[in-house]
């Protein structure tokens, strides 16, 4: 059974104000994303010893080798995507449920998927208790996706991708984008597909980053 402190307080809310203005600083412009960012309380997504850090611009250990992605990464993956209201989007590494948050903020339709049953079985609980709705959470490999929900709009991957995920891309509506960072160096390429038909993708690039590698199958 898990207990979460939802206190969210004017410290808090405050915190919050400067990270946004700190994200407008380095080139975020979405307005929804950043009202997001501003909304959606980060500190809720960190133990209690650790809440200090929430509103620092890094990323943070989160247990199982993971970690919650520097609040400008979330930032600016949802930026690529482009959200619009009601659109479905399938979410690859849940981690601690942040970027998930994040994204049903903004209206989606939020399909995750996490490998790691511990922080599967985490954020479940944590999204239930802050009452964000449209998320539905699944404990399974996020290489081979969702395909009973497909397709879906928009695709985002929240790990480094070694090669591109065939079976993801098949999942993506015609039209849709999928977000991910690419690469298996210590650096990897954000990338956005767009699904052109079938059988065609347009690939754009974007900045460097540094992400936990994607991995296979499932950990219990």
């Amino acid at each position: 059974m898990y207990r979460f402190n939802l206190d969210d307080n004017y410290r808090h809310k405050g915190l919050r104000k400067k990270l946004v203005e700190l994200l407008k600083s380095k080139g975020i412009t979405n307005e929804s994303v950043l009202e997001a960012i501003g909304q959606v309380p980060r500190h809720f997504f960190f133990e209690t010893a650790f809440t200090e850090h929430a509103y620092e611009d890094k990323a943070f250990q989160i247990g199982e080798g993971q970690t919650i992605s520097q609040p400008f990464t979330v930032a600016y993956q949802t930026q690529l995507l482009e959200i619009a209201r009601r659109e479905k989007v399938l979410e690859v590494g849940t981690g601690s449920g942040y970027q998930a948050a994040v994204l049903a903020y903004l209206g989606a339709r939020v399909f995750t998927i996490e490998r790691h049953k511990k922080l599967y079985e985490r954020a479940r609980a944590l999204l239930e208790a802050m009452h964000v709705h449209h998320v539905r959470h699944f404990y399974g490999d996020g290489f081979e996706g969702l395909p009973a929900y497909a397709p879906f709009d928009k695709i985002l991957i929240t790990a480094a991708v070694p090669e591109f995920p065939a079976r993801l891309m098949e999942q993506l509506k015609i039209g849709g984008y999928l977000v991910m960072p690419f690469g298996t160096g210590d650096v990897q390429k954000m990338q956005r597909l767009t699904k052109i038909d079938d059988n065609k993708f347009e690939k754009e690039e974007f900045d460097d980053f540094k992400f936990v590698p994607m991995l296979k199958g499932k950990v219990y």
